[in-house]
């Protein structure tokens, strides 16, 4: 009689195994074991310290898992981060997680090895199960801790999610293992997410079923402590997409197109309108030129959402400040900083000796005033000019279409 698992076998092609994390779920761990074994045997059980029973539910299964035990609680994040360890000295490529508190079903498990299974191998894959969030059975706090994880997760990678907090997941562990990971606890299932999206693997969502039995499941998140670890993570990671990441997706995006290809698709083509284009391209230049040293990026971004302009486009301009540039707008800066000032403008100023900031050595005071009356200047004229061009393309335009 032939025991094996129903799919083992595509397991062991796909070199893919499964994580089950647990924490005193003794009422629902045997069963999800059970679940999980019926498709493969290729298993890590991470106990977390669990003080109830289940270390005896376990003994049983000594010799058919990789059973992992923690003398004390660490929590969720620390139990992941040892068994995607474990996984890759098993040889796993890929790692599906599960809860062990029966609210993901085993029989999903197939819904995760098909994608797998039609992914191209030079790409690296993320699948995160997908909860129907509206079903009356999830708890109000999910619902709404899923909303506001989404929200954030687009804000620092850009990609759109409609379930970013589920446990049901598979894991690529030769990336995860490139990740300098620092949280120990449930927000380590959102660093990890984005820290992967920043590298480039494909995150989407699948849809799975969730089972919420209050009677057997036992959830451990802590909604003040935990809530506020998540919220100091996003904080920081939120910082770092601002002064890093976003900016250099979008220099990536520019390179990969190219500047005239970009300047036609992301700028001529926009659906904004030309005072918005024009709008975008004056904000950009104006805080670029001004001496919002370290700033800039963080400022760009910031007033284009909140003034609901085209970032792509604000970006762009706001590195008018390039080293080539650099003296020619300190030089102006400093000789328009004389006149607002009433003062006589210095000719005798070497431009050539000029190549950051400190060499404004005559006024520091003289060279801020004068660079925001520059940008204020630069960024009208610009602006204006930039608002009939995009005008006269549109009119230009609409008779063609006529």
């Amino acid at each position: 009689m032939n025991t094996k698992p129903l799919q083992n076998h595509l397991f062991e092609t796909l070199k893919c195994g499964v994580l089950i994390p647990t924490y005193n779920n003794q009422k629902t761990l045997n069963r999800v074991v059970q679940g999980v074994l019926e498709y493969t045997d290729r298993i890590i059980v991470v106990n977390d310290g669990a003080t109830d029973d289940t270390s005896n539910i376990l003994l049983p299964y000594q010799n058919k898992l990789t059973i992992i035990t923690f003398p004390k609680n660490k929590g969720k994040g620390v139990a992941l981060r040892e068994g995607f360890k474990k996984a890759d000295e098993l040889g796993y490529e890929y790692l599906i997680t599960v809860d062990s508190d029966g609210q993901h079903f085993p029989s999903d498990l197939p819904v995760f090895l098909q994608e797998l299974e039609k992914q191209d191998p030079d790409q690296s894959l993320l699948l995160i199960g997908s909860r129907n969030m509206d079903d009356p059975t999830v708890p109000g706090k999910s619902s709404f801790g899923n909303k506001f994880s989404n929200f954030w997760y687009l804000v620092e990678t850009g990609i759109k999610l409609q379930d970013t907090q589920s446990g049901y997941r598979l894991y690529p562990i030769k990336e995860i293992n490139k990740l300098k990971l620092f949280t120990t606890k449930f927000e380590l299932e959102i660093e990890v997410i984005v820290k992967l999206a920043w590298r480039r693997v494909e995150v989407r969502n699948i849809p799975i079923r969730v089972l919420y039995d209050e009677q057997e499941r036992v959830s451990h998140f802590r909604p003040f402590k935990d809530f506020t670890r998540i919220s100091i993570l996003n904080t920081w990671l939120v910082t770092l997409t601002l002064f890093f990441y976003l900016p250099r997706r979008l220099f990536d995006k520019v390179k990969k197109k190219g500047f005239k290809k970009f300047w036609r698709e992301n700028v001529l083509r926009s659906n904004d309108p030309p005072l918005k284009k024009a709008s975008a391209i004056a904000l950009g230049l104006f805080i670029g030129i001004s001496p919002f040293w370290g700033f800039q990026t963080l400022l760009v971004f910031a007033l284009a959402t909140i003034f609901k302009l085209n970032k792509p486009i604000a970006f762009l301009f706001s590195n008018v400040s390039i080293p080539p540039i650099i003296p020619f707008i300190i030089y102006a800066s400093y000789q328009l900083g004389a006149i607002v000032m009433g003062k006589e403008m210095d000719l005798t100023l070497n431009i050539e000796d000029i190549r950051s900031g400190k060499d404004v050595f005559k006024g520091l005071g003289q060279y801020v005033i004068g660079s925001f009356a520059l940008a204020i200047v630069v960024s009208l004229i610009s602006g204006i000019l930039a608002y009939l061009y995009f005008s006269i393309r549109k009119s230009k335009s609409n008779a063609i279409n006529a």
